[in-house]
């Protein structure tokens, strides 16, 4: 990856606003694990603490949120920041910052609830594990590769897959009963197809597990899908089959419908959505005609960023980074299409990721121009968007993980 790649993508708009910077919540210096801990305000606002899933309200009712950030940008985090957040009317409140996390770019947590995991967004990219409860780092694993800008947990919670945006490649690590990672046993890089337009090599942006069990890594490089089976017992990669894009879409983020059939793949260069078809039982992607991404679409320069899908399947949404919005769909004809219902402001600048509350009540938004994390009500029936009070201040906010 050269130089000037790797500083796109993570520096990008961040001459956020001194506004902001008055009111982050309050961080400590960064250091490597065995120096990590808790700082904050005097009378941090107290976490949930585990539960049968892990995401029992704490004794006021709110949950606990966790904020990913670059702790090596200007103005950046000390490392993963801490808050809760009122399920019933969204708004957050800071619980100071767990340090000694580098980087802490993209956040997921355990199916259990206990355990969030952490990249760490540096050319010796890693991944962590902490404690929800503490919260407290159980431990950091070299990635493997450079620069991991995402990762997921299996749904057996057994394996985390990493996506490496540096060397373009995916890697599996096992974890352990406590929810700590063992070194990795798979690492696979892209090196076929060539390179699309304007890129220099592969760029793996995001790795998941689709409906039947396959792993799906998305590659913004080669303008790729690439399906893998994972072998469940000694944690190895083995492809099965690749989609490829038309040149020059940079796929970034795919989203399932829950139906399992199709899916959805964001192109971050060309601004489209593409509906992929989907066959849960061999992992083929089968991608459709691209779409422009709403109704703002084509007024400016804009990079699409990540779609959430809700739980029943009805609505499905996009965080626009350039026009600064959320585009709303209907998703219809049993996943097949996606109906453009609206377009509302984001809340803040550059919003870089998107995220579901577990009950689907709320949405967040984490803007990394602005440092802010908005907040949105989640309408059950028509699926609109109401703005649940004034956004949040985080430095360099580029991931919102409620629990």
């Amino acid at each position: 990856m050269s130089g000037a790649d790797w500083s796109r993508r993570r520096f990008t708009g961040l001459a956020w606003r001194a506004a902001a910077l008055a009111a982050v919540v309050p961080a400590a210096g960064c250091g490597r694990a065995p120096d990590t801990g808790t700082r904050g305000a005097a009378t941090p606002a107290p976490l949930a603490s585990g539960g049968a899933a892990g995401r029992d309200a704490g004794p006021s009712g709110r949950r606990p949120l966790f904020l990913g950030t670059y702790t090596s940008a200007e103005g950046g985090g000390d490392g993963v920041g801490l808050a809760a957040y009122d399920p019933a009317t969204g708004r957050i409140t800071g619980a100071g910052t767990l340090t000694g996390l580098d980087d802490p770019s993209f956040l997921a947590v355990h199916p259990d609830g206990r355990t969030v995991y952490a990249v760490g967004e540096r050319q010796a990219g890693t991944v962590s594990a902490f404690r929800v409860d503490g919260p407290r780092v159980l431990g950091v694993r070299s990635a493997g590769g450079s620069a991991p800008c995402h990762l997921s947990v299996r749904p057996d919670g057994r394996w985390l897959l990493s996506a490496h945006y540096g060397s373009g490649g995916v890697a599996v690590h096992p974890i352990d009963a406590s929810g700590a990672l063992g070194e990795h046993t798979a690492l696979v890089r892209h090196a076929s197809p060539p390179p699309g337009p304007g890129q220099d090599g592969p760029h793996a942006h995001q790795v998941v597990t689709g409906p039947g069990g396959h792993v799906l890594a998305v590659d913004l490089g080669t303008d790729t899908v690439y399906t893998y089976r994972l072998d469940e017992e000694r944690g190895t990669l083995a492809e099965t089959s690749r989609a490829r894009v038309r040149p020059g879409t940079g796929p970034r983020h795919l989203a399932f419908h829950p139906g399992g059939r199709h899916a959805y793949l964001v192109g971050e260069l060309d601004d489209t959505v593409t509906v992929c078809g989907h066959d849960p039982r061999t992992g083929r992607l089968d991608p459709g005609e691209p779409q422009p991404t709403g109704a703002g679409a084509g007024t400016g320069r804009n990079h699409p960023a990540q779609l959430l899908v809700t739980a029943d399947g009805s609505h499905a949404y996009l965080a626009n980074r350039g026009r600064d919005t959320l585009t709303r769909y209907a998703v219809e004809d049993g996943g097949a299409r996606l109906r453009l219902l609206d377009e509302v402001p984001a809340g803040g600048e550059f919003p870089r990721q998107i995220a579901f509350s577990p009950d689907g009540t709320l949405l967040f938004a984490a803007h990394q121009r602005s440092g802010t994390v908005g907040v949105f009500h989640v309408d059950r029936a028509g699926g609109g968007l109401r703005p649940a009070g004034e956004p949040f201040a985080s430095p360099v906010a580029v991931c919102a993980l409620p629990l």
